[in-house]
């Protein structure tokens, strides 16, 4: 072991460990996210709340991402029939399957009505898009036990 040193007679291997690291709380804070985000990857479906025909947003680029990652991805936009010949789904509860993952990429008092609609259906993974948090969805989603992710882009993992 690196930095050891040998055992005096009558001492114990255990007094010679290096001591263990302390972690800060934000430290702890970020891994317990980069698990969160990394359980969430590693799903197949998701739907995005907030997917746009407007290629400047980011509601079109998250859509387009993930697609290409190979995720199987479920529009959501009550004012779209359709984007990049998927069908647009209304609502989450529309969805004729159950996503693994909702990501919302809309404004942050919408956010809230979506996070409570995703609790009826039994939805329990959510990532907040930046732009679309803010504490009250976060405390709606810590209160009632779902997965959260936010102030991260999906983009980005």
């Amino acid at each position: 072991m690196e930095g050891a040193q040998p055992a005096a007679v009558g001492q114990s291997a255990a007094t010679l460990l290096p001591a263990p690291r302390v972690m800060f709380a934000t430290e702890i804070k970020e891994v317990a996210m980069q698990d969160l985000i990394n359980e969430f990857m590693s799903q197949k479906r998701f739907a995005i709340v907030g997917a746009t025909d407007d290629p400047k947003k980011y509601g079109c680029e998250i859509f387009k991402n993930l697609r290409s990652r190979g995720y199987e991805v479920y529009p959501v936009n009550p004012r779209l029939k359709e984007l990049e010949g998927f069908k647009c789904y209304s609502s989450l509860s529309d969805i004729p399957v159950k996503v693994d993952v909702v990501d919302i990429v809309v404004p942050p008092e919408v956010a809230e009505e979506v996070v409570k609609e995703a609790k009826r259906l039994g939805l329990e993974r959510i990532w907040l898009q930046p732009g679309a948090e803010n504490e009250a969805a976060i405390k709606f989603c810590q209160d009632n036990g779902m997965k959260v992710v936010h102030s991260v882009c999906v983009m980005m993992n």
